[in-house]
């Protein structure tokens, strides 16, 4: 346990130090964007006079440094800067950024029940005529892109002409799940198996290659030859093994997920964080798409540490590390 304490003290630690990197990396290829910030929040109208005092008032006729810093000194106080309109990105943020993490967790749900399930039946099968349809499967759902794959969805399931009439081609109002399942099913599930089936894909190979692995070792045939049944050897002692190397992986696969978010909820018209980046570029507005990547970065960092503490409580060989 004190191992593992300090494990989450490094991790911790480091923390800060990685969203430092990302604020900074963020902040410094935004102050690149041509757009006057003045402008946008004051409208065009605005005078030469009007546009000057608020750049003073918000420090944008300082240096870079000096403006990183007071960045800095309002993203402590929780104020991702102001958005044309006068309106606050963090307002923005706090509508948004929960549906598109709803989205990113329910695909990486999808893409880890289909990769365990998957990866499994392959390694029991190894050779043989499951494991390698399962192989072709795999290896076509880790080549289609996730938006190709959105827009084939809507084509054969939705309620476009000629579809399935499953699901909605386009969600007109997101409902949370505790105000109607239904409905919130219903809209969350094409978005989700886009983002969820070329993840699954990869994930599946690597669930593969670990089991075909396990299943090799000694410890399963001495394990088998002593009368423990094969199917409880596999349940208890294999499949816990075989599962370190992917969850990994999973951290990496997370961010692209993440991303992946951004582009289904534009096809599917979710007024989530995509939308929110979508409309910045579209206004050039600076400060809306520094705080959505930013926000979107930061997650990022504290999901793959979220990760790595899950390696450590599933193996506890690198406590001792």
């Amino acid at each position: 346990m004190t191992t593992l304490l300090r494990l989450i003290g490094r991790r911790l630690v480091a923390f800060p130090i990685m969203v430092l990197g990302v604020t900074f990396l963020v902040f410094f290829v935004m102050s690149f964007s041509p757009a006057d910030p003045a402008r946008l929040a004051l409208g065009e109208s605005a005078s030469t006079e009007a546009l000057q005092q608020y750049r003073i008032d918000y420090g944008l006729d300082q240096p870079l440094l000096i403006r990183y810093g007071l960045f800095l000194a309002g993203l402590v106080r929780g104020d991702l800067g102001t958005s044309a309109g006068n309106v606050p990105v963090t307002e923005f943020v706090a509508k948004a950024f929960p549906i598109t993490l709803q989205l990113t967790f329910v695909g990486l749900l999808i893409a880890v029940v289909l990769s365990v399930t998957l990866g499994v039946i392959a390694a029991l099968f190894r050779d043989r005529w499951p494991d390698q349809l399962i192989r072709v499967l795999s290896i076509a759902s880790l080549a289609t892109p996730s938006f190709w794959l959105a827009i084939l969805l809507i084509q054969w399931l939705s309620t476009v002409p000629g579809g399935a009439g499953l699901y909605p081609a386009v969600v007109s109002q997101w409902v949370p799940f505790a105000e109607d399942p239904g409905i919130y099913i219903n809209n969350i599930t094409l978005p989700a198996l886009a983002l969820a089936i070329p993840v699954s894909g990869s994930l599946t190979r690597v669930v593969r290659t670990s089991m075909v692995e396990e299943l090799d070792r000694d410890y399963v045939r001495t394990a088998i030859g002593a009368g423990i049944p094969k199917h409880i050897v596999i349940a208890r002692n294999v499949l816990r093994n075989a599962l370190i190397t992917p969850i990994t992986v999973l951290g990496l696969r997370v961010g692209y997920l993440m991303g992946g978010a951004v582009i289904i909820e534009i096809i599917f018209n979710i007024q989530a964080m995509g939308q929110l980046i979508l409309d910045g570029v579209t206004r050039n507005d600076v400060y809306l798409v520094q705080g959505v990547t930013l926000t979107v970065a930061i997650a990022f960092i504290i999901i793959n540490i979220i990760v790595d503490l899950l390696y450590v409580l599933v193996n506890p060989r690198i406590r001792t590390v």
